[in-house]
């Protein structure tokens, strides 16, 4: 049972509400250089939570050495007018990143995090984009240089199920 949608609640993230297949381009090793792209496939449903003022996103990713699971928790706070964005990996349930925070401008969302790889402190980017009604595109990049240079690690296109 779906609870009802508070009729002041955002709508930035409407579009990703439903079942999707997503189709998952990562980088292989991430701030070394690398350009070996890992191809892979997953599903994605989301639903409203919070009256609409969040959402938690299910997915199930099948990378080539087996598949998990793992949840996008996303919540909006009226007061600054921003999202923030957690991901729980089901391989290490205990542990939940760093929010990526940010929001909407014309359409495309953007959301920075500062962050650890490797014991080194970097800058984390999500950038989301409704193409269409029926696709989406995320993508994850990394800045080593505190945001003066980003290397795009993660591609995720979904296309409507």
């Amino acid at each position: 049972m779906a609870l009802e949608r508070l009729a002041a609640a955002p709508t930035d993230f409407d579009f990703v509400l439903g079942d999707w297949n997503v189709r998952h381009r990562r980088l292989k090793d991430r701030l070394v250089g690398s350009t070996e792209w890992i191809e892979f496939t997953g599903q994605m449903s989301t639903q409203a939570v919070l009256g609409g003022y969040g959402n938690v996103e299910d997915n199930l990713l099948n990378l080539p050495e087996g598949p998990y699971r793992a949840i996008a928790i996303r919540s909006f706070n009226p007061q600054t007018m921003s999202w923030s964005i957690w991901w729980l990996d089901g391989r290490m349930p205990g542990q939940l990143d760093v929010p990526v925070v940010g929001n909407f401008v014309d359409e495309v969302g953007t959301f920075y995090a500062d962050d650890t790889l490797r014991g080194k402190p970097i800058k984390v980017r999500f950038l989301w984009f409704a193409v269409t009604p029926d696709e989406l595109r995320w993508e994850q990049a990394f800045s080593a240089d505190n945001g003066d240079t980003w290397e795009t690690n993660w591609i995720m296109e979904f296309s409507r199920i």
